[in-house]
């Protein structure tokens, strides 16, 4: 696998932080504000169970008719042609769409128990109506019976299902593992009735609030706090764990709006703006529909919570076994690390994962201990002096990266993505997230083991501003570009051009 000078450039296990910026923050946690903060890819696990409940719908619909099938095998159906039978196959494809496209897994916060479940039986007897009816005129009346018990089977089982849905999904609300959390940008009127809001449905977290114009902003505001200006968010602890930025400044103040976006853009967090501040009612459905928190959509044209499920379908299904295979090489690089010095055998570092959240990787220490270096101050030259000769085998080959598999299968990383880059790291003697605006961009999705910018020559250290430039643009091509189709090119790419890169530095 590849590898680049964020991830590989230094080691140690002391990690320093940048200093924050001050805040006039004197109250820390406000009454919107959860009792345990997880940051938004651990949520979204949540969130995107409504495509395993689909997928759960399915095979049992699909399980249902193979049953019905092998009972009219058992009946003497000699002059029955197997075209038969389209009826019945047609109505298990016709009941799977409906259910996706009716709403069937939004499972919304003001819709009743009572309602769901007439809405899937309602589909499953309709469906089954028209099927029973077509086989009917098509097939003899055993394969109308046949599709008629399978309509009352499919009626039952989905009422189950869903109840057991509808209870799960209850209690991911109680335990806050759906509901959203926002920032506000701006202490002003619309800020004050987003809050006063979401208090009287207590389905929205209001995290904090951040004002450029703190000298006239009150220290907190209905008690949630005012955490700092603009800048101060860009570089705020809170954001891994933020779903939607929502920006209350006046849109009439056109000018003061432009200059907010133009900061917040960077972020790779979504950010919407509230719009007829003026208006109670519009506030009102406003904070509705933030808090609606529904599982993830099955009906957008471009949907990327459904890339997102695949990406972790193909993690589990490629990393697993990628692992066990490697288990062999990992044993030999481990010992081949414990008998070329003293030190551990693994290193972990602290880098970038995805929505900027931190994450702990591991991989294979190929540096001399006493040149710890966590933050890549110092990123790796030709002939570095830190290297052990171990590790510039491993390093040379990406063996050491490959304790990361674990990393995917936790789901932190994925197989293809951009790269994670430790944090703190510098370039030039800046640290590089300051010298491409686009930067935070790249997180946007799950850092992988290997990426597009690894396999078209953009791996191992960054020494220029250039080189900064050129990484962040690929891994934001790869973002905007993502698909099976071309993970999947990527990872039968990353060995030969691993393998015929001899110029990177590593």
């Amino acid at each position: 696998m590849t590898t680049d000078g964020g991830g590989s450039a230094a080691e140690g296990e002391v990690f320093h932080r940048p200093p924050e910026q001050p805040t006039p923050v004197r109250h820390t946690r406000g009454p919107l504000r959860p009792d345990r903060l997880r940051s938004v890819r651990v949520r979204r696990a949540r969130r995107l169970a409504s495509h395993a409940f689909r997928a759960v719908d399915v095979l049992c619909v699909a399980a249902l008719g193979a049953t019905m099938l092998l009972w009219a095998a058992t009946v003497p159906l000699s002059d029955i042609a197997v075209v038969q039978f389209l009826p019945f196959v047609g109505g298990v494809l016709m009941l799977v769409h409906l259910l996706r496209v009716s709403g069937a897994y939004r499972f919304d916060r003001t819709q009743r128990w009572v309602r769901q479940i007439a809405k899937v039986v309602l589909l499953a007897l309709v469906v089954g109506t028209v099927c029973t009816g077509a086989a009917l005129l098509w097939a003899p009346e055993p394969t109308a019976r046949f599709v008629a018990w399978w309509t009352l089977g499919a009626a039952a089982g989905l009422a189950a299902l869903h109840t057991c849905w509808w209870i799960l999904v209850g209690r991911w609300r109680r335990q806050q593992w759906l509901t959203p959390n926002v920032v506000l940008v701006g202490a002003t009127s619309g800020a004050e009735s987003v809050i006063n809001e979401a208090i009287a449905r207590r389905d929205l977290n209001v995290l904090g609030i951040f004002d450029d114009r703190l000298a006239r902003s009150p220290h907190t505001l209905l008690g949630v706090p005012v955490l700092g200006n603009t800048d101060a968010l860009l570089t705020h602890r809170v954001l891994p764990h933020v779903d939607l930025i929502v920006v209350t400044v006046d849109p009439r103040a056109t000018a003061r709006v432009r200059e907010i976006m133009n900061r917040l853009w960077t972020l790779p967090n979504a950010i919407t703006m509230m719009v007829d501040q003026d208006e109670e009612t519009a506030r009102v459905a406003a904070v509705a529909h933030l808090a609606d928190a529904p599982l993830a959509p099955l009906v957008r044209a471009v949907d990327p919570d459904r890339k997102a499920v695949g990406k972790r379908v193909q993690d589990l299904l490629l990393g697993a076994p990628m692992l066990l295979l490697a288990l062999p090489l990992l044993g030999v690089a481990a010992l081949a690390v414990r008998l070329d010095g003293r030190g551990p055998v693994f290193f972990r570092q602290r880098r970038h994962g995805f929505n900027n959240e931190e994450i702990t990787v591991r991989k294979f220490r190929t540096m001399r201990v006493e040149s710890a270096d966590s933050a890549a101050a110092r990123q790796v030259t030709a002939n570095d002096d830190r290297v052990t000769r171990v590790g510039r085998v491993l390093r040379r080959t990406s063996i050491d990266e490959l304790p990361q598999l674990l990393n995917v299968l936790r789901g932190e990383m994925s197989l293809v993505g951009p790269r994670p880059h430790a944090i703190g790291m510098r370039t030039s003697e800046v640290e590089s997230a300051q010298l491409v605006a686009e930067y935070a961009h790249r997180h946007r999705i799950k850092p992988g083991l290997t990426g597009w910018a690894a396999i078209n020559g953009s791996r191992g250290p960054l020494h220029t501003q250039a080189d900064v430039k050129r990484r962040v643009a690929l891994d934001v091509e790869y973002i905007e570009r993502q698909s099976l189709w071309l993970d999947l090119k990527i990872l039968v790419l990353t060995l030969p051009r691993l393998l015929g890169d001899r110029s990177t530095i590593r």
